[in-house]
């Protein structure tokens, strides 16, 4: 019998994974399916010590400004990325690998070059009444510093321009109190935590733990050259044998493929996410947090929050799409499963680096607030159902720069509701945190 133990407080939710085998020095033998504990949030983070100026002097004790664990507890303050000199990055064969064909023509004319003028204006003022609403909302919003990502640049292994400080989400992870800087697996985002650094020093000095994870040479070894891209269906194919562009020469992720749950973080392995990058933040994070890997019958995978999105305490929109090889083990476990709608977006809207699935890429500002598009009405009543009131906000030009909302953000700051619970497990038998706040039983 499995046991589950519904709690009520901040970062909980029952959760089961698919966790896969010996990754570093081992073979990847295969996957081990596993029940498992997801905890509550902690409460508000320990006092920490900062320095004000440089070098590191005396020790000054505050509230840390820096404290997330999971993607539903009232969000308080948060980083808003800039849409400003946006640039198309060149047509690499990772960019290849993460685009649709259809815009491939777009990437070999305009490569190192600014997105179209007029329809970077427009986003960049969709961007900036975003975190006008989010200010309303009483949430406090920082933003990288402007960079001129044309400027090109040359490591012993590539050469490249830049793209853009669009997507906190794809460098920036905080678990508890800690900012983790993503190693990146795009060449044209090498750079891209130089806009992020003078806030990071911020919270920084302030008390907040800050790493950054091993840089990546990006190197040709790191990337499959002749990988086959000429259809989504070779993507298929290739998703289902557990093939991807980037190989396993040196660790590589985008923090966009992880999402969090209290102690415990799920991800996939994706196009910009391989198995060495997984590992080193599953040795990273422990012994208090869990890495888990799941995996989508997905035709492009890159990035986990349009396919797999935990929105509360044993609640995700599962994207019908992509469905999640293991999403029996999380309904066993009690969690709430929710089918977002079709996206609504037409079908000649320009989405350069991202599907119509935006839709389903919301900003939880609590678990009874979330901000969506203003134009996908079918989503607005699916939340509504759920009890939760919509904040509708237009980004449609931002789309196409590569995110919705939940990509044009980090957390910074939610305010935690619960207390940590302690996991166990034991056999067959463990105590999983659900959503209905009762106690259920169901076989193993």
């Amino acid at each position: 019998m499995l046991r589950v133990r519904c709690l009520r407080g901040g970062s909980r939710g029952a959760e089961a994974a698919h966790l896969i085998g010996a990754m570093l020095g081992r073979s990847v033998a295969g996957w081990v399916q596993r029940t498992f504990h997801s905890t509550s949030s902690a409460a508000a983070a320990a006092q920490h010590q900062a320095a004000e100026e440089e070098p590191v002097t005396e020790p000054i004790h505050q509230e840390c400004p820096v404290c997330s664990y999971n993607e539903w507890d009232p969000l308080e303050e948060v980083i808003v990325g800039r849409a400003e000199n946006a640039h198309v990055p060149p047509f690499t064969v990772e960019v290849k690998a993460n685009t649709y064909e259809k815009y491939w023509p777009f990437y070999q004319k305009h490569g190192g070059q600014s997105f179209p003028a007029d329809h970077l204006r427009k986003a960049v003022a969709e961007i900036e009444e975003m975190c006008n609403i989010l200010r309303h909302e009483g949430v406090v919003v920082k933003r990288p510093e402007p960079v001129d990502w044309s400027v090109e640049y040359k490591t012993p292994d590539f050469t490249s321009t830049g793209m853009y400080a669009a997507m906190p989400r794809d460098i920036l992870l905080v678990v508890g109190n800690e900012i983790i800087e993503a190693p990146m697996a795009w060449r044209a985002r090498f750079f891209e935590y130089r806009a992020y650094r003078p806030l990071i020093k911020e919270y920084f000095r302030k008390g907040a733990k800050w790493t950054a994870a091993p840089k990546p040479t990006m190197a040709d070894d790191l990337y499959d050259q002749d990988y086959p891209i000429r259809t989504v269906e070779d993507r298929h194919k290739l998703a289902a044998q557990g093939k991807f562009v980037t190989t396993e020469h040196e660790p590589c992720f985008d923090a966009a493929d992880f999402i969090r749950a209290g102690r415990d973080l799920f991800v996939q392995r994706s196009q910009v996410t391989n198995y060495m990058g997984i590992e080193w933040m599953r040795r990273h994070l422990a012994p208090d947090y869990k890495v888990h890997i799941i995996s989508f019958k997905d035709p492009n995978p890159m990035h986990i929050d349009a396919t797999f999105n935990i929105i509360g305490p044993g609640l995700v929109l599962s994207n019908p799409d992509r469905p999640c090889r293991q999403i029996d083990m999380f309904k066993k476990a009690g969690w709430t499963v929710v089918k977002p709608p079709t996206p609504l977006i037409p079908d000649d809207h320009p989405l350069w680096m991202s599907s119509k699935w935006l839709s389903m890429n919301v900003l939880m500002l609590d678990e009874k607030r979330v901000m969506v598009d203003a134009n996908e009405g079918t989503i607005h009543k699916m939340f509504e159902n759920l009890g939760i009131k919509t904040i509708k906000v237009n980004i449609r030009h931002a789309n196409s720069l590569g995110g919705g909302f939940h990509c044009w953000t980090t957390d910074v700051r939610r305010r935690a509701l619960g207390i940590m619970a302690s996991s166990s497990l034991s056999g067959h038998v463990l105590s999983l945190v659900g959503s209905e706040g009762v106690l259920v039983s169901m076989s193993s």
